[in-house]
């Protein structure tokens, strides 16, 4: 499971009431929801975190109010439901509490829109310099914005030490904007993925327009992306300002073929509203949108034609059709969103058209061009020139980094992916303060209490200010404390000391041997598919259900359970660690037998369903090797599901082996069903 879907998982659980929904409606529900989760404590999360945040307590009954621990909980449940009275209530039989600095949190939480200034300063005196408060201080940040308090804003931005919320951001660009300076350029970078969007964003956006800083040409581009992303409320509020009736906006939106049946109007609105409707209509047949814009192409003006192609080409890309290429061919000089330049990419990489990589990669911002992805693709296309200096430059630049592309990376300067060098024990001295930091201590209390969100905010911000040896002492910490999640993200941060043990550990080896065994799966790839899934969290639960190590479905373990002769099956047997990996192996083995053997297309399923791996496959026009195959698959959540899954498993492969492994082996070929392989595939 993805990191992404993970933190959708919060996302959710904001919406249900863990954080105030008056207060979220205030500040633009979806941003602000999304926020009240701080990103980089949910990209460190893992299945088992969504799990125990879902099935900790929302309530405690009073009559169930036995002990401080029942009455913390009554509180936080209390704060979630914004009952500032039940809240203060709780807090009055706390005051000797083991982590006041929560009691205080949940207690202000529920007054955050009418707290005074001097309230929150007490707050950030008495706490500062904790994880807390600068949770507090990202809510107060949101409130000034929201109340256009910009002296005040001003002043605790820069105290703001995690600085990533995507609302706080638009609000530190509007503050400045309204100071006449000039942010357009940062603010086109930000706003780019209208999920993220909320009141400080689109005043920003209403604001630059006002000023002169954004031109219509911005808010179209804007409105192109809420077209992309089936965003109406944005769609909506651009249509205001750009005074289009809100009846054609819908139109193009939800009804778009209806604007394809005649030659738009020689006005830039028709004409506008007749490119979103083209894309628009290509999400569901890119053909009968190809058909208007050539029967009615004579109409538009050279950019507005490279527009068109432009918006046909993306969904067409994402429904992997070849005449894409042909598409973003004809798009040269149209204005493309962040999606819409990988895509482009993506499709000449499946139809092997280096030439188009090359001048596609380098027509990207840089900011996306120099990601590792398109750092490797792009040295593969210059490698295809035959410059092979060049080539080896650019993916020396990213192979000493332990990841997907940086593995291959490595393979493409003629070596293979090993284990590192041991790095030396920890020592029980060297434990010893770490055992005693207060901010871990306060995550294990709130781990022993299902808290997980809260124990992961204390835990991440322990981690901020140690170096690499001390971060390797605290995923032994971890290790110690049976937190095998936090050991593999906590060692996952050092960059030149590296324990693999500590990233790839091999828990429940004997059941994994057996199960794998039995079966006759790689070992190696159901380690690299759990530490992706469960980060070897034996009670992970995700928000659909999915269980165990293997995160196992529940109707699949019942259909498998069935299909092995597993008598007497009943659901709850999914946790247990042998049936789970019976199960989950037995899966794998099966999916990976329907589809040829071929590793990254079974991963693919197993994340995805096996129709959807097949239905990808079969638009393929020639082999293609596993690393394009996994680049160019549309689900995001699954992109990158198959790239860590097989990351992973050819790390344990050269633990397991004790030698060097390729990771272009593993990938394999992935060829269109009924083809052989004689095809090349690599230049």
């Amino acid at each position: 499971m993805s990191e992404q879907q993970l933190h959708r998982g919060f996302i959710r659980l904001a919406l249900r009431g863990v954080f105030s929904t008056s207060f979220a409606m205030l500040a633009a529900l979806p941003a602000v929801a999304g926020n009240s989760f701080s990103p980089n404590v949910a990209e460190n999360f893992t299945n088992a975190s969504v799990s125990t945040a879902m099935s900790a307590p929302m309530s405690a009954p009073m009559n169930g109010v036995i002990n401080d621990d029942d009455r913390f909980m009554a509180l936080r449940d209390a704060a979630m439901h914004d009952d500032a009275k039940a809240a203060q209530m709780h807090a009055s039989q706390l005051t000797q509490y083991a982590i006041p600095s929560y009691v205080d949190y949940y207690v202000l939480r529920t007054r955050i829109r009418s707290i005074s200034a001097a309230e929150i300063q007490t707050f950030f005196k008495k706490y500062e310099g904790s994880a807390i408060a600068d949770r507090l201080r990202n809510d107060w940040l949101l409130v000034l914005g929201y109340r256009g308090d910009w002296t005040n804003f001003d002043q605790q931005l820069p105290l703001y030490v995690v600085n990533d919320d995507h609302q706080v951001k638009c609000y530190a660009l509007l503050s400045k904007a309204l100071k006449q300076q000039r942010v357009a350029v940062e603010a086109r970078s930000l706003i780019t993925s209208p999920k993220q969007y909320g009141d400080g964003c689109y005043q920003l956006i209403n604001t630059l327009y006002e000023q002169g800083q954004f031109t219509d040409a911005d808010l179209w581009a804007q409105m192109r992306i809420a077209a992309e992303s089936s965003a109406m409320p944005l769609a909506k509020r651009l249509g205001k300002m750009l005074d289009i009736p809100e009846k054609r906006l819908i139109e193009a939106m939800e009804k778009p073929n209806n604007l394809l049946k005649k030659a738009p109007a020689n006005d830039r609105l028709s004409r506008e509203l007749f490119l979103m409707a083209l894309g628009r209509a290509a999400k569901q047949d890119p053909e009968k949108s190809v058909t208007a814009l050539q029967k009615f192409g004579d109409k538009l003006s050279a950019n507005d034609k490279a527009q068109a192609w432009a918006n046909i080409a993306l969904p067409s890309s994402q429904k992997l059709q070849a005449e894409a290429t042909t598409y973003w061919k004809r798009a040269d000089s149209a204005h493309l969103s962040i999606e819409a330049y990988q895509w482009r990419v993506r499709m000449a990489l499946r139809e092997g058209d280096w030439k188009m990589v090359k001048s596609a990669i380098a027509a990207m911002p840089i900011s996306l061009k120099n990601q590792p992805t398109w750092v490797y693709w792009h040295g593969r296309a210059i490698q295809s020139e035959g410059k092979k200096e060049e080539a080896q430059a650019i993916f020396a630049s990213i192979s000493d980094q332990m990841h997907f592309y940086g593995q291959l990376a490595l393979e493409e300067r003629g070596q293979k992916i090993g284990v590192p060098a041991l790095v030396k024990a920890v020592s029980p001295e060297e434990l010893t303060p770490i055992a005693q930091n207060p901010n871990l201590q306060r995550a294990l209390k709130f781990y022993a209490m299902n808290l997980r969100f809260e124990g992961t905010r204390e835990w991440n911000w322990a981690l901020r200010s140690m170096n690499e040896r001390e971060l390797i002492v605290a995923a032994e910490f971890a290790r110690q404390n049976e937190l095998l999640d936090r050991m593999v993200n906590t060692s996952d941060k050092t960059k030149s000391d590296v324990d693999i043990h500590q990233r790839f550990p091999t828990p429940f080896n004997d059941s994994m041997y057996k199960a794998t065994q039995a079966v006759g799966v790689d070992m190696a790839w159901v380690y690299g598919l759990i530490r992706q899934e469960s980060r070897f969290a034996t009670a992970a639960k995700s928000h659909v259900g999915a269980s165990g190590l293997m995160q196992v479905m529940p109707k699949t373990a019942k259909w498998v359970a069935k299909k092995i002769g597993m008598a007497n099956y009943v659901p709850h047997q999914v946790n247990d660690v042998e049936t789970n990996l019976a199960l989950g192996t037995n899966y794998l083995n099966m999916v990976l037998t329907d589809l040829g053997g071929s590793q990254a297309l079974a991963s693919a399923a197993y994340n995805a369903g096996p129709g959807r791996p097949r239905a990808w496959r079969s638009t393929l026009t020639r082999p293609v090797e596993g690393a394009i195959f996994a680049e160019t698959i549309p689900f995001l959540e699954t992109r990158d599901y198959v790239k860590n899954v097989l990351s992973n498993a050819t790390y344990y492969a050269a633990i397991f082996e004790k030698k060097p492994q390729s990771l272009k082996a593993r990938l394999g070929t992935v060829i269109p069903k009924g083809m052989s392989a004689d095809e090349p595939e690599y230049q």
